[in-house]
């Protein structure tokens, strides 16, 4: 795959019109998988602050909702998208529920994961280990380990960094890669 083809993988928005990258080609994006009852939910928050944080110097955080880790996103798209604008005052996009993992993973999660395999962990996390602990191990090394989990891809569509679901938005580690992407031309 082209690096620029990452902005023509057919997506759907929320509200279930067609949708993709297209209209961010030349911003740096996070995408992230997201949740509305996973104990990471409140990083909305954050997700929300770095949009609005960054927005003017070309960044654009995209939400993609996922139900495959413990449902923890039963809601229809109505729903989600009254919990995220009610509760968290949500502006940036968020598109359709998507498989991250497995056989009826995404096109835009398959080339995500393929770019980038392991997700970098703050040091000393524990993460990966307690949800081993929960039974809920990654069949696969180069699976999306949780809600949250956020790619990193730069100007011209290519993905430069994957950050592991309890990495926060607002943690030096992300700040610095996500700065370093916006800053490169």
């Amino acid at each position: 795959m082209t690096t620029s083809s990452i902005y023509d993988i057919p997506l759907k928005s929320l509200d279930g019109s067609a949708a993709n990258f297209k209209p961010f080609e030349g911003k740096v994006l996070l995408v992230v998988n997201t949740a509305s009852k996973c104990g990471l939910t409140p990083q909305y928050e954050g997700l929300q602050k770095l949009d609005s944080q960054y927005s003017d110097k070309g960044l654009k955080v995209v939400g993609f909702p996922s139900n495959e880790f413990m449902g923890q996103e039963p809601g229809s798209s109505a729903e989600i998208q009254d919990f995220c604008s009610t509760k968290y005052k949500i502006t940036f996009p968020l598109f359709e529920k998507t498989h991250v993992k497995g056989p009826e993973q995404s096109e835009l999660y398959k080339v995500l994961t393929s770019a980038q395999p392991k997700a970098v962990a703050n040091p000393g996390s524990d993460f990966e280990k307690k949800l081993a602990g929960y039974g809920q191990a990654p069949k696969n090394p180069s699976d999306v380990l949780w809600n949250f989990e956020k790619f990193l891809i730069d100007r011209t569509g290519r993905v430069v960094g994957r950050f592991a679901p309890d990495m926060t938005p607002d943690d030096p580690i992300l700040i610095t890669a996500i700065e370093k992407a916006l800053g490169a031309n």
